[in-house]
């Protein structure tokens, strides 16, 4: 029987492991060789005189805390949920680096779209203070003080930001899929740092855009030389993002088939199916067009009851071939020559969404943060939106749409008041897509004179959670098909198996709790999940918990893996199990529910003539 390692996915082992699998010419020791590695891939070290980096104090460390495992855990928490057994959707309240640290072997490579706000350390905002040493444990305890802004004054002003993203924007990067996307909004206080260490992080090449959204109509007078209303978001790609996709035109709207910048081309367009305003009568060949564009008729032709009843030949600077023209009128494309201009246009009943603009403003239905406020106080109440600085769910809507699919999954780890999660509910219930969001936010505390801590919401999270209830109670409403309005709530917490706590370092203690291994105030559900965790499995897969002669245990993805945590394993209860559920593919023991060495040896050896070789105990 194999024993459970209590530690999280460690990302940087699987980078050495497939190092050394590509380049065995490099291995040295068991180690990797900088030198014999260079060597192999055609690279010269550089001098330090000659190499450009980007440095500040601490970022070796920051480094170092992105590969840092952890032994924490997420609890579930059902009483703060909505639609438990159902639900696709996940928020998660703890410190993002953490978080993403636990979440990291269930959910890697699977995210297509990450969108972040994170603070933009104006002076006012706080900044995550980590440190190496930092666990479950020490965060619990910084809940209990107050958070504390990064004032401008602060000598390590800059610093303390980019130690605090550099850690949290590596372990994004492997959550995303090979053509997924990562959008960040910032203003000018650090856009110009974060765009180095993303060029770092993703690569200079996996750069997309940095976007212009024009944040406000109104922008206020606090500057004596110019009115900001310009915020940015820069988008990376993992690998190979798909081809973004703007605003889809409407589909009556016409479109010119001339281009200046074109080289001269002949175009025949055929009789009966050209379509024309002209009057019936026989048009000369000739010189045509209009002002911005020269048309050449080579050939008569004639309209006769309103259609062309000979092909019209025409010469000029046209966007199309005549293969193509040829493959979209075949495809129902219509097309005109309206006027005495002969200036042909085409319409198409669907259009392929545009190229997306480095701009997004009204034009592209998107709001500002305006707009924002007000969405957020029509759901919460009356100047709910003081002081938390939303963005529009219309902003959130229109990033997604460029580049997930109906089914991907959205996170965001700086979810603030979950515009994020309203805006994939919203996307749901629009055209029936199945996307799923994975929002995570730390628990800060509200402003003391804010309406939202005088309404009752002491945290940031509490506000999240109820306007994703109120958000998605609106949207059942207005939709006549089901969607998911529910979310999974989780808290970051401490390991619930005291062998697997960093900090036991008590040996009387560590004998005691092979009697009692479970933590004070856990219970068999916290295992399991955190169970579900370490095997990569994820926090939405169906589990069921199932009784046989009193005793429990649990059935995750249909029978797939099978979970027992009883204190006094009997042979006729493990049999039961193999003989219920043949296609189990794994299954998992506390270690001290076994007698002794010949009991747990018999249930071993029974499991495996039923076919059941992946035995697990904790």
């Amino acid at each position: 029987m194999e024993k459970i390692d209590g530690k999280t996915y460690n990302l940087t082992e699987e980078k050495k492991r497939q190092l050394m699998e590509l380049f065995p010419e490099a291995v040295s020791e068991g180690k990797i060789n900088v030198e014999r590695l260079l060597l192999a891939i055609g690279e010269d070290r550089a001098s330090e005189e000659e190499k450009f980096e980007f440095r500040w104090k601490g970022k070796k460390e920051a480094i170092q805390l992105a590969q840092k495992q952890t032994t924490g855990t997420l609890r579930p928490v059902k009483e703060e949920s909505v639609n438990w057994d159902s639900t696709n959707h996940l928020y998660i309240e703890g410190d993002n680096l953490e978080v993403l640290r636990v979440l990291q072997q269930s959910y890697r490579n699977k995210i297509k779209v990450i969108y972040i706000d994170p603070p933009y350390n104006t002076g006012k905002d706080f900044v995550y203070k980590d440190n190496f040493h930092d666990n479950v444990e020490n965060y619990k305890e910084r809940l209990k003080e107050s958070y504390k802004s990064n004032a401008e004054t602060s000598g390590r002003y800059h610093t303390d930001w980019l130690n605090m993203m550099y850690p949290r924007l590596m372990l994004a990067k492997s959550f995303l899929t090979d053509d997924g996307v990562i959008f960040i909004s910032i203003d000018d206080h650090e856009v110009f740092n974060l765009k180095k260490i993303c060029d770092e992080i993703f690569g200079e090449n996996n750069f997309i855009e940095m976007f212009s959204w024009k944040k406000t109509s109104t922008p206020a007078n606090l500057s004596n030389k110019t009115k900001k209303s310009l915020e940015y978001i820069l988008l990376y790609q993992k690998r190979d993002a798909k081809e973004l996709k703007g605003l889809t035109k409407f589909s009556k709207s016409t479109n010119g088939l001339m281009n200046q910048t074109n080289r001269v081309s002949e175009l025949i367009f055929p009789k009966y199916i050209t379509e024309t305003s002209l009057k019936d009568g026989v048009y000369p060949a000739g010189k045509y067009g209009t002002s911005a564009y020269d048309i050449e008729l080579l050939a008569d032709t004639e309209v006769k009851d309103g259609k062309f009843i000979k092909d019209v030949y025409l010469r000029g600077k046209f966007k199309w071939s005549q293969n193509y023209l040829d493959e979209q009128i075949k495809a129902g494309v219509k097309v005109y020559i309206k006027t005495a201009a002969f200036s042909p246009s085409y319409e198409k009943d669907e259009y392929e969404p545009e190229k997306p603009w480095n701009i997004i403003d009204a034009s592209f239905n998107v709001g500002t943060n305006e707009n924002a406020s007000d969405e957020l106080d029509r759901i919460m109440g009356p100047n709910f939106s003081d002081g938390l600085y939303p963005k529009p769910t219309s902003l959130i809507k229109y990033l997604i749409n460029m580049a997930a699919g109906p089914e991907d999954y959205i996170m965001d780890f700086f979810s603030g008041s979950a515009t994020t999660g309203h805006a994939v509910m919203e996307l749901n219930a629009e055209d029936g897509g199945k996307r799923k969001f994975i929002l995570v936010q730390l628990p800060e505390e509200t402003n003391q004179k804010s309406e939202a801590f005088r309404a009752g919401y002491k945290k940031i999270t509490e506000i999240g959670k109820e306007r994703l209830r109120r958000a998605g109670a609106q949207l059942k409403e207005k939709t006549d098909y089901p969607i998911d309005i529910g979310f999974k709530v989780f808290h970051l917490d401490t390991t619930n198996i005291k062998q697997w706590d960093e900090q036991e370092e008590d040996l009387e203690a560590s004998l005691l709790d092979q009697i009692q291994p479970l933590k004070d105030g856990r219970n068999e559900e916290d295992v399991v999940y955190e169970i579900l965790l370490k095997y990569g499995l994820e926090l939405t897969v169906p589990v069921e918990k199932k009784t046989w002669e009193k005793k429990n245990y649990y059935s995750v993805g249909h029978g797939e893996i099978l979970i027992a945590l009883d204190k006094d394993i009997q042979q006729n209860f493990v049999e039961h199990l193999a003989q219920e559920h043949h296609h189990c593919r794994i299954i998992v023991f506390f270690d001290e529910g076994f007698h002794d060495d010949t009991m747990r040896l018999n249930v071993e050896q029974l499991l495996k003539q039923y076919g059941i070789t992946n035995i697990h105990v904790i």
